[in-house]
């Protein structure tokens, strides 16, 4: 009786479970952005989505509305409080995201929970700022996270709180520059790390640096790459990512969600985006 009733509880947990959620297997987060020829393109929230009205920035429960209607990745940022507890939070005052006033870094953590987060119109809402540790053990089996680490958060943290988490099949992170990114692969060479990659001697330097292309995700810019530079990458296995966010993004509420196929016509696996469900429905239309 007990197992017919584990097996009932188990279909049932299978059938509540949304099909927009992503699993990726046990090592597998190399092989989940490279590239592939003819591969559907991957969609990236830039903060959490954040520019729905009642959904902050950074916060679970923006990342819960998304994963429930879209396969997506996840960017969000990571800051940290007074006393070194690492949470999600873009800027480095508390002022325009939250009930809370002045730098983060200068609040403790106790402070923190007692404030609200507001949504990009400034609307306040009941939700509040969760830490790292609370989002890698909410994605797992939901979505793929890049993390941003802000300046003031060292590598090392970071690291240690995916790799206590077991989440580096589905975390990969953020670095700016080569110094960074070659100074990440050493501290944790499972990781996938998103490298910026501009030109052919950007890539060079990661790579004579000892970075595998497979553990490599190039951030091209906030703007389309030269077809050279797509082709390039793309022949050794490297997807791309395209910051539609800003420009782009306004570019395509003006003229027409469409342009987003263009953009992965021309050569973005991953579009990185402040409206993702838009991109989402224009580039896989339900039928």
């Amino acid at each position: 009786m007990k197992r017919r009733l584990l097996l009932a509880g188990l279909v049932l947990l299978t059938a509540c479970t949304p099909k927009t959620y992503q699993r990726v297997p046990g090592g597998g987060l190399p092989g989940y952005f490279r590239y592939q020829p003819n591969q559907p393109p991957k969609i990236s929230a830039h903060r959490g989505g954040g520019d729905y009205a009642g959904f902050p920035e950074n916060c679970l429960e923006s990342f819960r509305f998304l994963a429930k209607r879209m396969p997506v990745i996840i960017e969000c940022d990571i800051s940290t409080t007074k006393d070194s507890v690492l949470v999600m939070l873009h800027d480095d005052t508390l002022d325009r995201t939250t009930t809370g006033e002045g730098p983060v870094n200068a609040t403790t953590w106790a402070e923190c929970q007692t404030f609200r987060l507001k949504d990009n119109r400034g609307t306040l809402t009941n939700f509040r700022m969760p830490t790292l540790d609370e989002v890698l053990a909410w994605g797992r089996g939901k979505v793929v996270f890049t993390l941003d680490v802000k300046r003031s958060v060292p590598f090392e943290r970071v690291v240690a709180a995916v790799r206590n988490a077991n989440a580096a099949d589905y975390a990969a992170v953020i670095t700016y520059n080569a110094t960074d990114a070659l100074r990440l692969h050493r501290l944790a060479p499972e990781l996938v790390i998103s490298v910026n990659i501009r030109n052919r001697a950007d890539y060079d330097r990661l790579r004579d640096g000892g970075i595998p292309d497979a553990k490599m995700v190039a951030f091209i810019g906030t703007r389309e790459a030269d077809p050279d530079l797509y082709r390039f990458l793309h022949e050794r296995g490297i997807a791309c990512i395209l910051g539609t966010l800003g420009n782009l993004d306004r570019q395509a509420a003006a003229r027409g969600d469409s342009v987003y196929r263009a953009f992965v016509r021309n050569g973005a696996d991953v579009l990185s985006t402040d409206r993702p469900l838009e991109a989402h429905q224009v580039l896989f239309p339900k039928k």
